[in-house]
Parts: C-alpha cells; structure tokens; sequence
C-alpha cells in the first residue's frame, strides 16, 4: 500500500518532501513574477531625478517587508473564510487572465534585457533601443493595479527642458511631489505583488498553520528574488521565453485551486443566518447534498480507488467535511492538481514560434 512520508516537526512546523517541492515551485515562480515587479520599479524610478531613485526604491522595499509581514500573520486566519478564499481564487485568476488574454500591444513587441548596472529592462525587440516615454506609460499603465496616472500624466520632463533660475523654487518642489507619487505608486505595486505571492504559497501549502514555515519562505524570496535576483531570471527568460507565459499559466490554475477550494468545501448551511430568510432552508439543502457528495465520493475511494484514503482522512464525517483534499497524495483531485501544475511548469521549455511578419517584404 502506498504510504505517505514521515513528517519532521520542528518548533510546531511540519515538514514532509513534498513542502521541498513546493518551495521549489515558489522559486520559480516568484523569480519569474520578479522580474514583471523589477521592470515597473525600474520605469518608475526612472522617471526621477538620478538621486532620488535608490531612496524611492529603499521606501518601496521597506513597505514590501512590512506588509508581507502583515500578510503572513493575517492570511492564515482569512482564508478559513469562505468569501476570502474566493476572492483570493479570483483575483489570481484574474491577474493570469489580463496579462495573457486582456493586455494590449502598444504597436510593437517588446523584450526584457539587462542594462549596465544588471537591473532588468525593456526594449524594442527589432532594434534593441530603449522605449519612448508613450511606450513606457502604456507599460507601466498594464502592469501597474492602480494609481499609474499619478506618474505617467506627470511623467518626465520632456529632454532639454530648463528653468528660469526664478523657478528654482518650483522645480524643488515638482520633484518632491513627483517624489512622492511614485513612492505611493511603488508601494501599491510591491503590495500588490505582495498579494500575489502569499495567495500563491498559501494556497500551495494549505492555511495550516503548522505549513507556516512555507508561507514565511514564499514572502521572503519574493523580496529578495524581486531585489537581487531578477537578473538571473532575465537570463532564464532569454535562453526559454515562454516561461512568462507558464509562470501565469501556474498563477491561473492555483487560483482555480483556491476557487475549488472555496466551491466545494466550504459550509454552505448558513445555520443561524436568519438574514438570509427564506433562502437559507435552500442553502441547507445544498449543504445537505455536498456532505452526500462526500459520503460518496470517500466510500468509492476506499473501496475502488487504488490508492484508498489515508487513515488521517478516515473516521467520522466532520461538521463540515472537504469534498476536495489537494493536500493528500493518495486522491486524484491532487495528483491532477499537481499533473496540471507540471504540465503548466514545462510549457516553459517550448521554443517560441517565430513571428512571420517581420519577413514579409
């Protein structure tokens, strides 16, 4: 009979070799979700002057920490409940979505390269020359969530632009107003990356608290991927460029995971809701007929599954018992979820296809 491997548990964390694999994962795709993160910072830095750029980088690095801190400590507890779970599920999807399906091209095919001091940037994929201000702002306008009008409509001043010395004043203080909105604007983007890695980990490795370990590990690569090592990535992306494509194609299918999560294994009684009215004895019925659905589906998986059910699963039905266990390598739903997530990873590896359209005469 297949066994599942002995856990370690250090200071109340538990830790199998499977926990290996997903960090593995994070790896990955914190690295390559990095580098989208790098490239905003990058524009938006450089839309200051040359030495106010590391001290807007340095604010926006200390609000990452700090609220990837807030996130680890809170999203254990959030996503025991049903609604956050759904909007977690949803948002990744829709993060997966807007950047592979939704986002517009702004008439021409952009590339990431590395500049000299090793930080990744874009250029124009035909000549390798650096972006024009319209460009960067329709960049930073599909990769920033919000507020990217704080920059983009203030932006840079146009090249040979000069003040009177009359205006010295004025100047002082349209950089520190600048100043600040791109801070604001940096911190909204690194909390909103920030977001995206704590949902990803957390629904990888389960709001258990004894997984916390995981969590911890996934929110701190995501800074120091985004800060030291995006140029690594950058590399990765040259030699296999698909990878963008595979990093949101796994985003999507975690977020599925969290949306599944939420869909079937969720108490849907409401018992004691009175707000609900005349609507809650139909919710109980449906709760009713998914706690069937369990009885069901764990007496086929004891009895024709070849794998059967771990004995932890085992035993009386609970108050509210998971129909779906992505945590439990004995049942399909994970093995699938995991097949899925390899398939997704090694999409990576496919050459892409050349464009045609630059041959045409």
């Amino acid at each position: 009979m297949f066994d599942l491997p002995i856990a370690v548990v250090l200071l109340g964390q538990e830790v199998v070799p499977a926990d290996l694999v997903i960090v593995g994962l994070l790896i990955v795709l914190e690295g390559l979700l990095s580098i989208d993160n790098a490239l905003v910072l990058g524009m938006l830095a450089k839309r200051l002057p040359k030495h106010m750029r590391a001290r807007a980088l340095s604010y926006g690095l200390i609000g990452a920490f700090v609220f990837r801190v807030i996130a680890i400590l809170t999203a254990g507890l959030l996503l025991k409940y049903t609604f956050v779970k759904f909007l977690g599920g949803a948002y990744l999807v829709f993060i997966a979505v807007k950047h592979l399906f939704l986002e517009q091209s702004d008439g021409g095919e952009e590339k990431v390269v590395l500049d000299e001091e090793g930080n990744p940037r874009l250029v124009d994929a035909e000549t390798g020359e650096s972006l024009d201000i319209n460009r960067e702002n329709i960049e930073i306008e599909q990769r920033v969530p919000v507020a990217a009008a704080l920059v983009t409509q203030d932006g840079v001043d146009a090249p040979g632009k000069t003040y009177p010395v009359s205006a010295a004043c004025d100047v002082q203080k349209h950089s520190m107003g600048l100043f600040w909105k791109t801070v604001l604007v940096i911190e909204l983007t690194d909390i909103a990356f920030a977001v995206d890695s704590i949902l990803a980990a957390m629904a990888l490795a389960g709001s258990r608290q004894e997984k916390l370990w995981v969590v911890i590990t996934g929110g701190i690569l995501g800074v120091v991927l985004m800060r030291f090592a995006a140029s690594m990535f950058v590399r990765l992306l040259e030699r296999f460029p698909r990878f963008e494509i595979s990093a949101y194609l796994l985003v999507s299918v975690i977020g599925m995971k969290l949306l599944a999560d939420w869909a079937f294994n969720s108490n849907w009684s409401f018992d004691g809701a009175t707000w609900l009215g005349s609507w809650q004895p139909w919710f109980a019925s449906v709760e009713e007929a998914r706690v069937g659905w369990v009885h069901a589906y764990e007496s086929w998986l004891i009895n024709s599954w070849p794998l059967g059910m771990s004995e932890h699963a085992e035993g009386p039905i609970k108050a509210a018992p998971k129909l779906l266990d992505f945590h439990d390598f004995r049942r399909p739903e994970c093995s699938g979820f995991w097949i899925i997530m390899l398939t997704c990873f090694f999409v990576g590896f496919f050459p892409k296809v050349k464009s045609t359209h630059s041959n045409a005469s």
